[in-house]
């Protein structure tokens, strides 16, 4: 078969305007950049805001392994499948970061025949979001080095900083730097720190925000340090707000591409899930339900990370209620699960199928805490036999869930068309009584615990010392009735990201916790969590190249 880039550039794209077409939207509604990708106006937003909502459809996995689920293939391919049955389907995805694509997961716009277009583009600089978004957090911590610089009028403890410089890149000789070094005229030393651009505060509140105002009055939230007297200074404090705001001001608008087969898909934002909120934007969802009958939208990583925090933080920001669930899964993820190496994947083992499904078994459970309807679906591999899909089909069924198998990743629309049969029946037969895991009345730390006992399945939670002070001080200065973003390894349940399948008798031990102030939820660094990644032994970026016709191989 053919590599992703091939399928992709040898695609008929259709103009945007034909594709905004389908959904109503005027030409003078959108921001053109080229061809096939547009921003979508302001005030497009407004003309349909009164509309009535489509059905939100979220698509979430088991946890991941090496072996691969193909979330966004899948959520893709169903995409492409619900237009070609004649439904009035969009979908809302994250944007890529640079630092997976040059990484070692690849890019993020899917795969085979179910894939988001450009793929080229939006994996790497696409309408420019990515680089604003890190314009204006470093222009944020530039100001308050220059604060300190020109005579630290607020009084700001230089050993009290907590905004982090950012680059949309795996650098890990980044993570703990001292900055200001050379003459006076150079600034003060002091260490410093970077994160990834997809793990910053701002990334958050782009995806958070509801238009200008609201992004300006959450940027002006933003703490970026403690002054001497142990109160907060923020981004407002140092009159940053406005510079920043200009600086995203095209970046709030969400972004609108296609499908292989031309459905719409509107990609912005993209936290990571395991080190922040791991959904696009609430905007680009918002205008997606008003755009078309059905919405399919994606969380990043497993379950227990990205769809606990698209249901218990995007989804109370934002009031959306999710009416299904489609929950991905492979027999090789389940078999890995198993204990099975992952060389030996490709051989029948129905005894490893029957040890590994458990994680599948507890992500179904925690879904249905939520009192969502689930969907479960097999993204297909060759090697896949009979009778490891009708074990897999029984143990679904007997648990309430609905069940398919998809073939997108090699059939496109057509190998989507079982899974998509299915997500309609339930979308009209079934009953969605969604409602958070946790109230906002529940303290901090009630909350945390919550998730882990309820979620990932922990006996009990641990607070380093520091966590605990902090969660303390967070509480007493007002921010107890936030909901609460953990940082967890995704390749687990636990915290620990050798503890495979359904983990048991473990706790979940908090390192550090902080506000997020502007985006308005308070985070808990778990385990040994990063918030800026490093490059494998041998990263993807070894294998890309671009020919003289400016032609990019090795791109995924």
């Amino acid at each position: 078969m053919k590599t992703d880039i091939e399928i992709a550039r040898e695609a008929k794209l259709r103009h945007i305007k034909d594709v905004a077409a389908d959904y109503g939207i005027d030409e003078d509604e959108l921001i053109y950049y080229g061809k096939d990708k547009a921003k979508l106006d302001d005030g497009l937003y407004e003309r349909i805001k009164d509309k009535k909502n489509g059905k939100l459809v979220l698509v979430t996995a088991i946890n991941p392994t090496p072996a691969g689920e193909g979330k966004t293939t899948t959520t893709i391919g169903l995409g492409e499948a619900l237009g070609a049955m004649g439904k009035n389907a969009i979908l809302a995805l994250r944007e890529p970061s640079l630092g997976p694509c040059f990484g070692i997961k690849g890019g993020a716009c899917g795969g085979g025949y179910a894939q988001v277009v450009p793929m080229d583009d939006i994996n790497l600089h696409f309408t420019g979001d990515f680089h604003a978004i890190t314009s204006a957090n470093n222009l944020l911590a530039a100001l308050l080095d220059n604060h300190i610089h020109q005579g630290n009028e607020l009084r700001i403890d230089t050993r009290n900083i907590v905004l982090k410089r950012c680059m949309d890149m795996n650098d890990r000789a980044l993570r703990n730097i001292v900055a200001g070094l050379g003459p006076k005229s150079d600034g003060f030393v002091r260490e410093d720190h970077f994160s990834i651009t997809v793990a910053t505060e701002i990334m958050a509140i782009l995806c958070l925000c509801e238009g200008m105002e609201d992004l300006k009055d959450k940027l002006s939230r933003i703490i970026v340090a403690y002054n001497l007297d142990g109160n907060p200074v923020t981004a407002k404090d140092l009159g940053a707000v406005g510079a920043m705001a200009a600086l995203l001001k095209d970046a709030i608008k969400p972004n609108l591409v296609q499908t292989l087969t031309g459905t719409g898909a509107l990609v912005h934002g993209g936290p990571f899930a395991n080190i922040a909120h791991g959904c696009n934007s609430i905007r680009a969802t918002k205008y997606a339900l008003k755009l078309a009958d059905i919405v399919i939208t994606e969380a990043g990583f497993g379950a227990d990370l990205g769809a606990e925090k698209f249901l218990d933080i995007k989804c109370r920001k934002a009031g959306l209620k999710p009416d299904a669930v489609v929950l991905v899964a492979t027999v090789r993820a389940l078999k890995y699960n198993g204990g099975v190496k992952k060389e030996d994947l490709s051989k029948e083992d129905l005894c490893a199928l029957e040890r590994g499904i458990v994680n599948l078994e507890k992500h179904i459970e925690n879904l249905q805490k939520y009192n969502v309807p689930i969907v479960v679906t097999l993204n297909s591999f060759t090697a896949d036999t009979q009778a490891e899909y009708e074990f897999i089909k029984k143990f679904c069924e007997d648990r309430g869930c609905e069940f398919a198998l998809s073939e997108v990743w090699a059939k496109g629309a057509g190998g989507g068309r079982a899974l998509a049969e299915k997500v309609l029946f339930t979308l009209d037969n079934k009953r969605s009584d969604f409602a958070p895991i946790y109230s906002d009345e529940m303290s901090l730390t009630e909350k945390i615990e919550t998730v882990a006992r309820e979620i990932y399945g922990a006996d009990g939670v641990n607070y380093l010392p520091a966590a605990k002070s902090s969660l303390e001080n967070l509480t007493q200065n007002g921010f107890g009735d936030l909901p609460v973003c953990i940082a967890k390894t995704q390749y687990s349940l636990s915290d620990n990201e050798k503890l495979l399948a359904r983990p048991a008798g473990f706790d979940i031990t908090v390192r550090e916790a902080y506000v997020s102030a502007g985006a308005g939820f308070v985070v808990a660094l778990t385990g040994n969590i990063l918030t800026m990644p490093g490059l494998p032994r041998h990263p993807a970026a070894l294998d890309i190249d671009v020919d003289a016709r400016g032609n990019i191989t090795g791109l995924f």
